[in-house]
């Protein structure tokens, strides 16, 4: 990994363990919040890098529509979306329900 990369990829890691227990942000929100805002892809591969990392709460960042699209980095089928309905989140369909209820963007949090 190239090392401004891995140091985007700690920025995003700082952001992702500030979402609250039992909120939501999406990759997008992430990548605005640092500067960058067309790098939602690149927020989405630190996110499926952050394994390693157990203080990272990667299950709660999803796509702007509520979608789960990184379950599948997660072990265990469901692992995804049973940490989120741990935190009383409903997802149904892969889907969060009630995104705007749950939503949290850094770029109004953290101002």
């Amino acid at each position: 990994m190239k090392p401004e990369n891995q140091n985007f990829f700690e920025k995003v890691y700082d952001v992702a363990r500030l979402i609250p227990y039992g909120r939501v942000t999406s990759y997008g929100a992430i990548a605005k919040y640092l500067g960058a805002a067309r790098s939602a892809r690149m927020v989405g591969w630190a996110m499926n890098g952050s394994g390693l990392k157990e203080d990272v709460p990667a299950h709660r960042v999803v796509n702007k529509a509520g979608i789960l699209t990184g379950k599948h980095h997660f072990d265990g089928t469901n692992l995804m979306q049973q940490l989120l309905e741990s935190e009383g989140i409903l997802v149904v369909d892969n889907q969060i329900q009630n995104l705007e209820k749950h939503f949290w963007d850094p770029f109004k949090e953290l101002q």
